[in-house]
């Protein structure tokens, strides 16, 4: 299962888009009336009048599973699962609407909810990014659903907006970092991309702490791009990259010579020292190397030569038949 935790400010548009979208079921709801978009959107904004000062009150929420979930989840067991999920990151006490989607071949539902609380205290959103992995893993692993290969496999056509370009980089960076053995080299790749890195640094202080990529007016941290774009994460990857690439130096730095290896070949096949008697004590290298042992390349004007001399000798000794018999 995964999730992706959304805050807005509008009521009324998220709700048109997620209840009137073609066969949109609603399948579950607490403290609005669900006649219609219109009815959701008026029973929402009354509660949030508690707290006029909230500029996002809109909470969000996407959840989704794989395909292969797809006969584990009727629509009363995704209640269960999204009420699960917002009891672990403190989504309580609220209004919200649960609605099934049927547009796409991943089971998912999308569920809006009210920050302002049934007692007028704001729901925070705070470290909803966390919050958000560490509840889907649990759901995940309680109830055994597929775990997907990473971002890899997404669909990329059907993706939008910030979900694209965030994927976008996501594809570009981890393509730069697969050629890179350090921060300059994946710098200077990500350049050629038109993609630039911005470091935060610990105040008062030159280490870094975070990261974030830049392309034109765009800016995401790396971490929001996916958590193996951190910069610890980069890091530890570049790392492995530089130890691959001192490893393969050292293996054909250490990998035996044309004589080595011509040596080694002949005492596998208890030759050494038939070889020694047959070249009159020449060592082995040296004999091998010698005119008849190494093939050289086709000779074609010695060639011709030869030809040419066996023609006037096969002339000669028919004529010499041919007196003979007179």
């Amino acid at each position: 299962m995964m999730g992706k935790p959304i805050t807005g400010r509008s009521f009324g548009g998220c709700v048109r888009y997620v209840v009137n979208k073609q066969d949109a079921k609603v399948i579950a709801a607490e403290g609005v009336r669900i006649q219609d978009a219109g009815t959701i959107t008026r029973d929402f904004n009354l509660q949030r009048k508690m707290r006029p000062e909230l500029g996002k009150a809109v909470g969000h929420l996407v959840l989704s599973w794989s395909k292969e979930d797809l006969s584990k989840l009727s629509d009363q067991i995704m209640v269960e699962r999204a009420k699960e999920y917002m009891d672990k990151v403190g989504i309580c006490n609220t209004q919200f609407v649960v609605v099934r989607h049927h547009d796409s071949e991943h089971p998912h539902l999308h569920v809006i909810y009210n920050r302002v609380d049934n007692n007028g205290n704001t729901i925070t959103d705070k470290n909803n990014f966390a919050k958000n992995v560490k509840a889907c893993k649990e759901i995940t692993l309680k109830y055994s659903y597929h775990i997907g290969e990473g971002k890899e496999q997404v669909n990329r056509q059907a993706l939008k907006g910030k979900e694209k370009i965030r994927y976008e980089l996501f594809d570009v960076i981890k393509a730069a970092l697969k050629q890179s053995g350090d921060w300059k080299q994946l710098e200077a790749n990500l350049q050629k991309q038109g993609i630039g890195i911005a470091y935060k640094y610990r105040s008062g202080s030159n280490d870094v702490q975070g990261i974030s990529f830049e392309k034109g007016d765009i800016k995401m941290k790396g971490s929001a791009i996916d958590r193996s774009l951190s910069y610890v994460g980069i890091n530890t990857q570049l790392n492995r990259n530089l130890q691959a690439q001192q490893e393969d130096i050292v293996r054909k730095v250490d990998s035996p010579s044309l004589a080595e290896q011509l040596r080694d070949a002949i005492k596998q096949h208890g030759e050494a020292d038939e070889v020694h008697v047959q070249t009159g004590g020449k060592g082995i290298l040296e004999t091998l190397l010698e005119p008849q042992f190494v093939a050289g390349p086709p000779d074609p004007m010695g060639d011709a030569d030869i030809a040419k001399r066996k023609r006037k000798k096969h002339e000669a000794e028919h004529s010499q038949s041919q007196r003979i018999t007179r």
